[in-house]
């Protein structure tokens, strides 16, 4: 009988599931990217086992240290897990918006999340613009539905109609409020699938931009506003490759002229 550990046979899918918890990638994006890539089919259900059944101690810590949320142990899924996260009235699911989205050729497409602590109920509220990976960031004290919810609305009306078209957010229950800033904004919300990340790929990966400046266990009611505008202003004059190594300002703002 195979031990339980070796759950993941393929040498080369070992090794590419490695790789990527190392950069900090999630079971849920590593899976969806290989299947993408044609590299090869895993579950993100199964890189959990492998992480979780390692049965030497030392690389089974080191590769939960790779999990945005390092249990020692695994929670057990209970049930009515995908029910609680289902109470967010009226979702429209990310199958009905538009597709002009997808390919990224219009600015005004935006993808947001709350970036969270375990040392605070302070937390920041990302949004990226999925085109031009310009990237908004705000710190809010609480993770409630009005303060998120507020701080949502106030990034997109920094931008006039053209520039702020779509919405696309995860399912935590911090986004109730997706009709008031639908109402507010004009802006229609699209939310992806329970426990699929990789749905808001642009997002997702600027979220591991900001860790590289607060990492996790930062206390983000010890960050200040003016911190938070620092990484905001970092990474939106940081060229790209995606973009020819423009920065997202650049590729935003047309006038912008280019520097360094």
């Amino acid at each position: 009988v195979a031990s339980r550990h070796a759950r993941i046979r393929d040498p080369e899918m070992r090794e590419y599931v490695e790789k990527h918890l190392a950069k900090q990638w999630s079971p849920e994006q590593i899976a969806g990217r290989a299947k993408r890539k044609r590299i090869g089919k895993v579950s993100h259900e199964t890189i959990y086992q492998y992480i979780y059944d390692q049965k030497d101690p030392k690389r089974r810590k080191e590769l939960i240290a790779c999990l945005r949320r390092a249990h020692r142990r695994r929670k057990p899924r209970r049930a009515g897990r995908h029910d609680r996260r289902g109470k967010i009235p009226n979702r429209t699911p990310l199958t009905e918006r538009p597709a002009e989205a997808a390919t990224r050729r219009r600015k005004g497409h935006w993808e947001g999340d709350t970036m969270v602590s375990q040392q605070s109920k302070a937390s920041l509220k990302v949004m990226v613009e999925r085109k031009s990976r310009l990237t908004r960031i705000k710190r809010l004290a609480r993770r409630t539905k009005e303060l998120v919810t507020a701080a949502t609305v106030s990034i997109l009306m920094d931008y006039p109609c053209g520039l702020r078209r779509t919405l696309t957010l995860d399912n935590g229950l911090e986004y109730a409020g997706h009709e008031d800033i639908t109402k507010a904004t004009e802006v229609q919300c699209f939310f992806t699938r329970p426990y699929t990340s990789w749905e808001k790929p642009v997002v997702e990966n600027t979220n591991g931009l900001i860790r590289e400046y607060f990492p996790k266990r930062t206390d983000f009611n010890k960050v200040s506003d003016d911190e938070v505008q620092f990484v905001e202003d970092r990474l939106n004059d940081r060229p790209r490759k995606c973009l020819g190594f423009r920065t997202p300002n650049e590729a935003f703002y047309p006038s912008v002229a280019l520097r360094g």
